[in-house]
């Protein structure tokens, strides 16, 4: 009887996960492709602004709390879509 143990030729095969920041995530941007155009920094100062929100957020959570939080997640998309939209706007007159 052979009892010696067989080891795999390669050792296991980790996959590694980055989380997204909730802000990114938000916003829909990646933290790791900077880009150099306003439209980019626009959107990852709301990102950022979302991120500080929400790290408030959940050192307390209570009912009203909730419904502002609610509230200011849906003008920060909305300011952040406003801005980038002056910021692309073209006049075709």
């Amino acid at each position: 009887m052979n009892n010696q143990l067989k080891v795999p030729e390669k050792g296991p095969q980790i996959n590694e996960t980055k989380l997204v920041p909730f802000g990114y995530k938000l916003l829909g941007i990646s933290q790791d492709i900077e880009e150099d155009t306003d439209v980019y920094k626009v959107q990852a100062l709301a990102a950022e602004i979302a991120e500080i929100m929400k790290n408030n957020y959940e050192a307390e959570r209570v009912p009203l709390k909730s419904l502002l939080f609610d509230h200011a997640v849906g003008e920060i998309i909305n300011a952040s879509m406003a801005v980038v939209k002056v910021l692309t706007f073209k006049n075709e007159e």
